[in-house]
């Protein structure tokens, strides 16, 4: 939940007047729980947005999350109605790709070409077989972590949501 491109992401919804919510996933920090493979993770984060939709009624929801959070984020944004999906060098190699629909939102997928945690050409190849497409972002000489590149994170983010 304090990973920097997380606190990222939350700095750039938070630029464009958006609420934001972070936790951080069952057995991480000081959370209980174990690890449930995305499954019981996904159910925390429906339980998040519930709550963040009657802490502020009316707002919509916009999903975003990074690498296995990324996952967790297409999971609850196939389950839920959500105005956008950011998913963030997105860890697709949780994906059961025979049973993963395309959610019903714009989506935008933000990729470093040298990610040495998720594999960049098959995160490309499995953007480009969604349909419809996610927008996809491909940041040259970037890898997972962002290091040195958080304002080009940013500032994609920034641009996807003001053109949509």
């Amino acid at each position: 939940m304090d990973n920097k491109v997380v606190t990222t992401l939350v700095r750039a919804l938070h630029d464009l007047g958006i609420a934001t919510l972070r936790f951080n996933f069952r057995g991480v920090g000081q959370s209980a729980g174990a690890f449930d493979q995305g499954v019981g993770e996904t159910e925390d984060a429906d339980a998040v947005a519930s709550w963040g939709a009657q802490h502020w009624p009316g707002r919509t929801l916009v999903i975003a999350g990074f690498s296995f959070g990324g996952y967790v984020a297409l999971r609850l944004a196939i389950k839920r109605t959500a105005a956008h999906l950011i998913t963030v060098a997105p860890a697709i190699q949780y994906l059961n790709a025979s049973r993963t629909r395309t959610p019903d939102c714009p989506w935008l997928i933000v990729q470093g070409d040298a990610d040495d945690v998720v594999d960049p050409k098959a995160v490309i190849a499995w953007a480009a077989a969604q349909n419809p497409a996610p927008r996809l972002v491909v940041l040259p000489g970037v890898g997972h972590f962002f290091h040195g590149h958080l304002p080009e994170l940013r500032d994609a983010v920034s641009r996807a949501l003001r053109s949509d």
